[in-house]
């Protein structure tokens, strides 16, 4: 899952993205609101977490713009701990939650986990599941017919996403644009790579291959 966080003070910042990071998230960082306007607008990011004191434009303003062009995606704001009217204004102007400073980083992870299964209708589930798979988030590892699957970094990452998506077709781009930052080189043969070590794993029927389109996970293949 490929995050937005937009946060001007740069300790923080540094932290929430280690953070993130060993959680398996590919996080994007931007410290100016003017940048975010654009950047949140046009790349593919799963979730956003946006501090609402920023340089440049207003995170508020930040907000108020990508909520009127059209952005769906879900947006989690910092706020300082006191500040219950900026909250307010925040969840008025689109925001799906909001998070007070300082908080304690377990906290972060959890409203992330809760924010993107309930904006793929994967709500009231205490675990990611999907095809008979059973996900622990917190150890990145999977349960099958009740026998424990330890995965790779990369080969978490990779479920994790198939799971947000069960029975969608997902192109190679697709894949690699949600499981990388920007920073970051983009190959497809690593993702059939990361894809066939799962098959191994977990049985070739989880993930279905359609040539020339992509994959689909949970679908029995033909």
């Amino acid at each position: 899952m490929r995050l937005l966080l937009v946060e001007d003070h740069v300790p923080l910042a540094d932290e929430l993205i280690s953070g993130l990071n060993s959680k398996g998230y590919a996080v994007d960082w931007l410290a100016d609101g003017r940048d975010a306007v654009h950047q949140g607008a046009s790349e593919p990011y799963d979730l956003i977490i946006l501090d609402l004191g920023l340089p440049g434009l207003p995170g508020l303003e930040v907000l108020q713009q990508w909520r009127s062009g059209g952005l769906l995606t879900p947006v989690l704001i910092l706020t300082a701990r006191g500040s219950w009217a900026e909250r307010i204004e925040g969840l008025k102007a689109g925001a799906d939650d909001y998070l007070g400073k300082p908080f304690h980083p377990e906290e972060l992870q959890l409203r992330i986990q809760a924010l993107l299964r309930r904006s793929h209708g994967l709500v009231n589930q205490p675990t990611l599941e999907a095809a008979g798979l059973q996900l622990d988030e917190s150890r990145q590892c999977v349960a099958q017919d009740g026998v424990e699957v330890q995965l790779t970094a990369a080969e978490f990452r990779l479920l994790r996403y198939f799971m947000h998506h069960p029975a969608q077709l997902l192109s190679k781009s697709h894949l690699a644009e949600h499981l990388y930052d920007g920073e970051t080189e983009r190959d497809s043969n690593v993702i059939e790579v990361h894809v066939n070590h799962l098959r191994r794993k977990l049985g070739r029927a989880v993930i279905e291959t359609r040539r020339g389109q992509g994959y689909r996970f949970g679908a029995t293949t033909e």
